[in-house]
């Protein structure tokens, strides 16, 4: 079975970080992604639709030092439904995108105006995590860092 969802969008706002009492950190992002095409007019449309992903531990650190409202993301992770009640106990179900791997497609400045290139590469963190922002304890090479030009997707 194969439950995986590999997103390029936006972000709505900042990712909204939660400090658990058991020490571990989760992040709420809202992602938009677009799509176009030409209705029987001929008029170009979009479409938006808005994706909440989830990300725990130290993807939600880093998304929440990395990330800011506007910022292109790149997600892969798996889609899950959460029951819970509401405040009258009616059961709700929310559907989200848990992230397994999150990426900030945008370029950060170095102080003296110069580029880095894209976020993250091996200079940025010793971490083994660092090159896909993998979470889950999961072990992961880091990335070499690419040409923008040469992203592989």
């Amino acid at each position: 079975m194969i439950n995986k969802v590999t997103l390029i969008g936006n972000l709505g706002k900042d990712p909204e970080v939660k400090h658990l009492e058991s020490g571990a950190v989760v992040a709420r992002l809202t992602v938009a992604t677009n799509e176009n095409y030409r209705d029987k007019a001929g008029e170009w449309q979009t479409v938006t639709e808005w994706h909440t992903v989830t990300a725990w531990r130290g993807l939600a650190e880093r998304a929440e030092k990395y990330m800011k409202k506007g910022g292109m993301v790149y997600v892969e992770g798996k889609l899950q439904t959460r029951k819970w009640q509401d405040q009258n106990g009616n059961d709700r179900y929310t559907t989200e995108i848990v992230a397994q791997t999150l990426r900030t497609l945008e370029k950060r400045e170095k102080s003296d105006g110069g580029s880095m290139g894209s976020f993250p590469t091996t200079a940025d963190e010793p971490s083994k995590n660092v090159g896909t922002m993998s979470g889950g304890g999961q072990s992961a090479e880091p990335a070499k860092a690419l040409p923008e030009d040469d992203l592989p997707f």
